[in-house]
This record gives structure tokens, C-alpha cells and sequence, in this order.
């Protein structure tokens, strides 16, 4: 009995051998394959294409400047920068979903500064927090506003649409792309600053508002130079003045707002490109240096120009800064003027 006890240990030997070994490889398969799972999450950002939200419609601005940019970067990074469009609500719905996405880098949102921070001022409740739920990269542009009207408006100049609104309360109408954006607070702050009573008509979308003053269904329009001056310049529609501290170059005859007697008026539009907060350091650090390279192209500027906007490229520090600096602006003639969107 013992020999033969001796003969089954020896079968078993070798089996057991068998399986250790068949264990043993598995164990070596899953590190190598948690190995490779490593390096991939390690490989140079950015190593798939990155999608860049825009807020509002094909067409506008916004869109503009992220086809732009989002050109260059892709040429310079090696990967597509994909421009997605989600209009709705003013821009809050690309916005919010801009929030909400994972903090690595490959969702991107072109955020307009109405929705970083003229909202909070407007709405009491946002389906995004502007101050906390993204990490500024840069500023790409600012585009100067203009004051347009139909043509159906008897006024030649800024004092004589006042006028014709004092004698009028409550029936000129100003247009906007929606609540909170540059537009309707322009238009909020014409109306506080030279005390006259015109009611806020938001459309959805840079398209739609242009479409209703061409129409004469709404009497004025800050509009931004890379809408306006196309139909300014063809008669389609009338220019009273410009929104920024200084003469436009392409409509030096235009006065400003402040020439035409409302001091320290100024309201020009930005877009920011901004990441989901959470997003490591080297990848906004490596995304705001490509941006400032791309503005100092040549080919990127003569683009710029054509839709009315000026490349800044500041600094990630330099961008919050900003932001904070007009959220506090928009929020006091908010309070002052008991403005709000719902």
C-alpha cells in the first residue's frame, strides 16, 4: 500500500506542476496587459482627436474662432480638434455639458464671456458653476460690439435713438443671441445708462437676432463687428456707434458710445477656451502655449480680422483674473437694474 501510495503522489506531482504553471502565465498575461493599460493612460497628450463644444449655432462667432484655433492646434498637437455644436438656452446647454465631462483633455468648450459671467448674474439657478467647474486655458479673441438699427428707425445717431426712445417708452425692442449674453447686457446697459425703457427680445443663436433687426421686427442690435459690418457695409442695416474704448479701424467713422455721450461705456465681447475643472496642469499648460502660438500666426491674425475679432492669448492666471473681474461688473448693474432671465 505504501508503494502504491508513493505512485499516486508521483501522478499528482506533475499535474500540480501543470496547473501552477497555467496560473503562473495567466499572472504574467494580466501584469503585462496592466502594463500596456499603463502606458496608454501615460502616452503624450493628446493621443486620440479632442472635441471642442461651442454653446451656440454654426455660423457665429464663437463657431469661427473655434474652427480657427481648433485648426492650428491640431495641425501643432497631431491630433483632429473636432468642433461640436450645441445650442440651447443661451449657451448653457453646451456649457453644462462642457462641465460635466471627464477632466482629461479631450473635451474642450469655447465659453463666451456671457456665459462665464453674465449668467450667474441673470439666472438664480445654473446647470453649471462658471467659477468652479472649469480650468481657464486662455482667451482667444475679443470681438468689439456694434450698435445697429433697421432701417425702419428714424434716428441717424446714438442721441437721436434716445430721444426717439424717451418719446417712446416701451416700444423699441433691442435683439440678443439669448439671456446673458455680451448683447442683452449692452443692451441692458444702454438702456440703465441713458434712462430710457426698450424691451430684451433673445433669439437663439447670432443668426436669428441679425435675421429680425434685416426684417425690422426688432428695432436694434449690439451686434459684434464679425455679424455687423457684412450689412453695414452693404446698407442692409444702420451703424450708430461701437461698444469698445476705442474707433474700430474697418469703421473708424463710427463713433464710440462714450463719444456720443455715455461715458465709460464699453461692453466687448471674449471667448475663452476652457477645460473641465480637474484637468492635470501639463495638459492646460501645453494647450495655452499652442494657442499662443497659433495667435501669432500671420495666417491665424488675417482670419481673426475677417470676423471683427483680436487674438489676446493670456495666461491661464491672467483669464480667471478676468473673469472674476467682469462676473463682479455684470453682477452690481444686475442687482442695480433688478435684471433677470427666469
Amino acid at each position: 500500500m505504501i508503494a502504491c501510495s508513493n505512485v499516486m503522489d508521483a501522478d499528482r506531482m506533475p499535474r500540480t506542476s501543470l496547473v501552477f504553471r497555467v496560473l503562473a502565465r495567466g499572472c504574467f498575461a494580466l501584469v503585462a496587459c496592466s502594463a500596456a493599460s499603463l502606458a496608454a493612460d501615460t502616452s503624450p497628450y493628446p493621443s486620440k482627436p479632442v472635441r471642442i463644444l461651442v454653446p451656440f449655432p454654426p455660423g457665429g462667432p464663437a463657431d469661427a474662432l473655434a474652427r480657427i484655433v481648433g485648426d492650428k492646434l491640431g495641425q501643432s498637437l497631431g491630433q483632429p480638434f473636432v468642433i461640436e455644436n450645441k445650442p440651447g438656452a443661451g449657451g448653457n446647454i453646451g456649457m453644462e455639458q462642457g462641465a460635466k465631462a471627464p477632466p482629461d483633455g479631450y473635451m474642450l468648450t469655447l465659453a463666451p464671456v456671457g456665459n462665464l459671467t453674465i449668467a450667474p448674474a441673470l439666472y438664480s439657478k445654473l446647470p453649471y458653476d462658471p467659477a468652479k467647474d472649469y480650468a481657464p486655458i486662455s482667451v482667444l479673441a475679443t470681438v468689439p460690439n456694434i450698435l445697429i438699427t433697421a432701417h425702419t428707425v428714424p434716428a441717424k445717431n446714438v442721441r437721436e435713438l434716445i430721444t426717439l426712445a424717451k418719446a417712446r417708452p416701451g416700444k423699441l425692442n433691442f435683439a440678443s443671441p439669448g439671456n446673458g449674453s455680451g448683447a442683452h447686457l449692452a443692451g441692458e446697459l444702454f438702456k440703465s445708462m441713458a434712462g430710457i425703457d426698450i424691451v430684451h427680445v433673445p433669439f437663439n443663436g447670432v443668426g436669428p437676432a441679425m435675421a429680425a433687426v434685416l426684417s425690422g421686427d426688432v428695432q436694434m442690435f449690439f451686434a459684434q463687428t464679425s455679424t455687423a459690418l457684412q450689412y453695414v457695409q452693404s446698407g442692409k442695416v444702420i451703424a450708430l456707434g461701437v461698444a469698445s474704448a476705442k474707433r474700430l479701424a474697418a469703421a473708424s467713422e463710427l463713433p464710440t458710445l462714450a463719444e456720443a455721450g455715455l461715458d465709460n461705456f464699453e461692453v466687448t465681447s471674449w471667448y475663452g477656451l476652457v477645460a473641465p475643472a480637474g484637468t492635470p496642469a501639463p495638459i492646460i499648460e501645453r494647450l495655452h502655449d499652442e494657442i499662443v502660438k497659433a495667435l501669432a500666426l500671420s495666417d491665424v491674425r488675417e482670419k481673426l480680422a475677417t470676423v471683427g475679432a483680436e487674438p489676446v492669448g493670456n495666461s491661464p492666471s491672467e483669464f480667471a483674473a478676468m473673469q472674476k473681474s467682469e462676473a463682479a461688473r455684470w453682477a452690481k448693474l444686475a442687482k442695480e437694474s433688478n435684471l433677470r432671465a427666469d
